[in-house]
């Protein structure tokens, strides 16, 4: 029976029933399982890259992608680009699909990617060429270890792109609405393009995509989202690398900083994953937004 044909009644009783279904589904999670995505919500919506890279040099980076000298901005976008390109092609072509479940190693990688920091940070923006790929590709192994760790299966091309998908996130700014989940608002808007890049990479025929992100507009359109919002991220590490006194050693640690938040965001996103494969996206996301509405 269709809702218009029924009754007052009748459709309260149905709308009564979803509720109790609703919360029925709602209470099943696990103590564990509700620590867990508290955790997730805390990583999530914490402050921003900039501001922990601000909080690290003791500067406020006053600046902001907006007011660097154009051409500064269109080297960070065109290198920005660039380095997601060549980790789209790790991702989806070369990435090791291995299932098994173990702790990640974060601090290796914090490691590798500090050092890369103290190489580039010593030249600038020009160094950004050189340094940024490699501390993109450590960022995105880690990200898919912290993935596998959250029981993430990346044999899948939907899980390698939510792999991509973590450069986006860049947490809370002091310009987002303080009532709405900063990590949902860049799921909503990437959701479309990533999907329609997982369906294209799933359907493919082998030797179809030669190898090459950037040969697949689909998949191209997607990271092209997600370099739009990686890039200010990059523009706030470049700062913070630019100031003089900083240095080699203290540049190495504002990509420890990079790679610990992107670290966290990935935790975040992968645990949210697992509890919607385990749930569904809607119930996920409406308990996810009662623990953030009493956050803070």
């Amino acid at each position: 029976m269709t809702l218009h044909r029924m009754g007052c009644s009748e459709k309260i009783r149905m709308l009564e029933k979803e509720c109790r279904d609703y919360t029925d589904v709602m209470s099943t999670f696990t103590t564990q399982e509700m620590a867990d995505l508290r955790k997730a919500v805390r990583l999530l919506e914490e402050p921003g890259v900039g501001i922990k890279i601000a909080n690290y040099v003791g500067k406020p980076l006053t600046l902001g992608i907006d007011r660097l000298p154009h051409n500064w901005q269109r080297k960070i976008a065109e290198y920005t680009k660039r380095s997601l390109l060549r980790v789209a092609d790790v991702a989806i072509f070369t990435m090791d699909a291995q299932k098994v479940q173990k702790a990640s190693w974060d601090s290796s990688h914090k490691i590798a990617a500090t050092l890369a920091g103290a190489a580039g940070g010593v030249f600038g923006l020009p160094g950004l060429a050189v340094e940024l790929p490699v501390s993109t590709a450590v960022i995105l192994r880690s990200i898919a270890d912290i993935a596998r760790s959250e029981g993430e299966d990346l044999s899948g091309a939907e899980s390698r792109l939510a792999c991509i998908e973590v450069f986006a996130l860049g947490g809370r700014s002091k310009d987002d609405d303080a009532a709405e989940s900063a990590y949902f608002m860049v799921r909503t808007a990437l959701s479309q393009a990533l999907a329609a890049a997982a369906d294209y990479i799933a359907a493919a025929k082998a030797g179809e995509l030669a190898g090459k992100a950037a040969a697949v507009p689909l998949v191209g359109r997607f990271v092209e989202k997600v370099a739009a919002r990686f890039s200010s991220q990059v523009a706030d590490k470049v700062l913070a690398q630019a100031i003089p006194v900083l240095g080699a050693v203290m540049g190495g640690g504002v990509n420890y900083v990079f790679i610990d938040h992107f670290q966290d965001m990935a935790r975040g996103h992968f645990i949210v994953r697992r509890l919607e494969k385990r749930y569904g996206r809607a119930v996920v996301q409406a308990r996810y937004r009662e623990i953030f509405a009493g956050w803070g």
